[in-house]
């Protein structure tokens, strides 16, 4: 039976408003994904530009809201989606909380589909990035070879894993045997499978900020067909791969455009060393941490946000009218 039409809406609060001007859209990749985006416009008549909003694992366009006001206020106009498998977009199996992917490519088709559909028709240029997590690991996959952006910031990248107590090895071949033998859609052992609750702020390793973290706990209670739960082995597998790739990058061998790293002090998802080492080997980019922050950095504590988003402003000003 064919499935639905996707339909695409927002979810504000009167906590969480979306950004001023806000339009959503429905966009439909070249291999047929239908995928949730919005674009907003500046709030001022001199647009420093637009500002494309990409995403992490398990991710929704509704925990963007504050980042895209705030976006707004520095004057850019601001655009997000959600990645095919999470969020308000198409699922890609039957129990909509498992966080699957089958190649982080598909990944970067939806972002050409969004850059080449909503963001040219709506938003001005130049085109500025923040992405967080595994949207970072998909922007430097694009880096390699197009000029999508005229600077990208990247929050706590995905260019390796904190592993924890599990051996790197033992998880690869895990992985491994899981796939090849058409275990794909398991969730990975030991992962929690439900999505964030509200009760749960004491024990994430996402957010010290309580306030953020219970907007969007509240959000997936009262809207949980956006939400996702634990990543597959079919999304480790893909993340491992992808993971691979950018790890063969040249020694020096320049990204498409300039490119800032902020990562985390208190990371317990990523290795922030590895990205560290990322921005030592590949020309063109930097690397700051922020020493107080978890892995969310856009929704963490204003001490954190407000000197991120002022060094992220600096640091696309400064390339505006490159």
């Amino acid at each position: 039976m064919k499935a639905a039409a996707l339909v695409v809406k927002i979810y504000p609060t009167a906590g969480n408003p979306p950004p001023l001007e806000a339009v959503v859209h429905k966009v439909v990749t070249r291999d047929g994904a239908e995928l949730r985006a919005l674009t907003a416009a500046a709030t001022t008549a001199t647009p420093k530009g637009t500002i494309i909003f990409v995403q992490g694992r398990a991710d929704f366009l509704e925990r963007y809201f504050e980042s895209m006001r705030t976006a707004q206020d520095l004057h850019y106009a601001v655009a997000a989606f959600d990645f095919r498998g999470q969020g308000g977009s198409q699922r890609l199996l039957r129990n909509r909380l498992r966080g699957h992917a089958r190649r982080f490519s598909d990944y970067e088709e939806d972002l050409r589909s969004v850059m080449q559909g909503p963001v040219q028709q709506h938003c001005p240029k130049p085109y500025f990035v923040v992405a967080h997590s595994t949207g970072g690991n998909i922007v430097l996959r694009g880096l390699r070879q197009r000029t999508l952006f005229q600077r990208a910031v990247i929050t706590a990248p995905l260019l390796e894993f904190n592993y924890g107590h599990w051996p790197r090895f033992v998880v690869r071949f895990l992985t491994y045997c899981a796939v090849r033998n058409g275990l794909s859609w398991l969730y990975l052992p030991g992962i929690r499978k439900a999505p964030m609750r509200r009760s749960d702020f004491a024990r994430n390793p996402l957010t010290s900020d309580p306030q953020r973290f219970e907007r969007d706990a509240l959000t997936i209670e009262n809207h949980p067909d956006i939400a996702v739960g634990g990543p597959t082995f079919g999304w480790l597998s893909a993340a491992l791969k992808s993971i691979k790739e950018l790890g063969r990058w040249p020694r020096h061998q320049h990204v498409s455009c300039p490119t800032l790293i902020v990562a985390a002090g208190r990371e317990a998802i990523v290795d922030s060393q590895a990205a560290r080492a990322f921005a030592d080997r590949v020309n063109g980019v930097s690397f700051i941490e922020i020493r107080d922050s978890q892995h969310e950095i856009l929704m963490e504590k204003d001490t954190i946000r407000k000197p991120f988003w002022k060094a992220t402003d600096s640091f696309f000003s400064s390339g505006a009218d490159a």
